[in-house]
């Protein structure tokens, strides 16, 4: 059955899915009660919404309805399996009332923390804190992981069910936990943010408008959540390091989809990147360079404000965003960085260069190595391996403005999508 209803119902609830499961999560101690709970009150919405009109805090809706919802089937259940003492932790709700605001803040950070427990596995850490913090449904997820859907829904049912079995307390770790699970919670709200910034789409989805061209929510709270680690942990540099690479990247999203089309860096209008988030973004990146121990992100941040530093593509320090490429090789030698660096050297020594980078690589079956293999025969001359490259890519894409941008670019080579004959 699906749960997703008119438009302003869906981004209401991607919006406030997180905050909503977070705290029931907190309150009930059982993340299936709070997702449950959670889906019960979205599809109550889906039925009165729409007569009554949204009230005026969507959200506190949402909450109220769903801890209604979670206590009636934990009283249930108390009746049929002797829960009495869950029972009796419900009938105190003084909390409820008067619990403010803000606190739902350090709750999603705690739900983050729990499913990034170094139990589970780090592909499992990262679709759970997707489907429970992000909104995101099963088959979403199944996507961006290149699975079935079948598939997906039983690895996260493993991994609430590893949860629970493993009594993993929902609170923040201490500082002498924070090592264990800093890494993949980084790493995750860096995926949280990705998916919003470029959106995976199921494949078996409807072509149409509906599909969301930028996650702005999965943006805003990516960034949102990792200022509250930044505040939590202020001396850890990779912390900081992905704070502004986010910061950076999301100063360009105003001018990256013109039309539901996307925009590559060298044609967007620089004119109307938000320069408040850029200022604060190089000030984090030059605090952490004064420190002196580049990581990761720190490094990825780098590269974006050299990029954002640039007033135009050929006013762009390419050689130096090379040489950062090289650094982020060496402390992370993965097939995709050096995917990143090539496109940097396609700038330097040009696109034949490039090209025999992408020959070493084994990522044909990742979108956007076949979408940056098409550009850079593009610019070779070599038109009908650039066609075939982007007909691979367009079947490898799933969102919605990188499939008119791609059919956009077989128009200009006179060539259609594969499927169009």
């Amino acid at each position: 059955m699906s749960t997703r209803g008119t438009p302003d119902l869906d981004r209401v609830f991607r919006e406030e899915h997180g905050r909503v499961v977070a705290t029931l999560v907190r309150h009930f101690g059982d993340i299936d009660v709070a997702e449950e709970a959670a889906q019960e009150a979205y599809l109550i919405a889906v039925q009165r919404w729409p007569e009554s009109g949204l009230p005026p805090n969507p959200g506190a809706w949402l909450t109220t309805t769903a801890r209604n919802r979670a206590i009636d089937r934990i009283r249930r259940e108390s009746i049929r399996d002797a829960k009495h003492a869950q029972a009796a932790m419900i009938s105190d709700t003084s909390d409820w009332a008067t619990a403010p605001v803000s606190s739902v803040v350090d709750d999603r950070l705690r739900l983050m923390f729990t499913c990034c427990h170094p139990a589970l596995a780090t592909g499992a850490q990262v679709a759970l804190t997707l489907r429970l913090l992000g909104g995101l449904t099963v088959a979403e997820i199944a996507s961006a992981f290149l699975v079935d859907e079948a598939a997906m829904a039983k690895r996260l049912t493993r991994s609430k069910q590893k949860i629970k079995a493993a009594r993993i307390p929902y609170r923040v770790p201490s500082d002498a936990e924070l090592p264990d699970r800093l890494s993949a919670v980084l790493a995750t709200l860096f995926l949280i943010f990705n998916e919003g910034y470029l959106p995976s789409t199921p494949t078996a989805a409807p072509a149409g408008d509906g599909r969301p061209v930028v996650r702005t929510d999965l943006c805003v709270e990516a960034v949102r959540l990792t200022r509250i680690l930044a505040a939590l942990m202020p001396d850890d540099l990779e912390v900081l390091g992905l704070l502004a690479l986010m910061l950076l990247t999301d100063a360009r999203r105003p001018s990256r989809v013109e039309d539901g089309v996307l925009v590559l860096l060298a044609h967007q209008d620089r004119s109307r990147w938000d320069r408040a988030l850029i200022a604060e973004g190089h000030d984090i990146v030059r605090a952490c360079l004064r420190r002196g121990q580049p990581g990761r992100y720190q490094i990825l941040a780098a590269i974006n404000a050299v990029h954002t530093d640039a007033r135009s593509l050929e006013d762009t320090d390419w050689r130096q965003i090379v040489a950062l490429y090289d650094q982020l090789y060496a402390v992370d030698p993965t097939p995709v960085v050096a995917l990143n660096r090539a496109v940097a050297v396609a700038e330097t020594d040009g696109p034949e260069a490039a090209l025999d980078i992408l020959d070493t690589l084994d990522l044909a079956g990742y979108h956007a190595y076949q979408v940056t293999r098409a550009d850079l025969l593009r610019r070779a001359g070599r038109r009908d391996a650039a066609v075939t490259a982007y007909r691979r890519a367009l079947e490898l894409a799933t969102n919605p403005a990188e499939h008119a941008f791609l059919r956009t670019r077989l128009n200009e080579l006179g060539a259609r999508p594969a499927s169009a004959g």
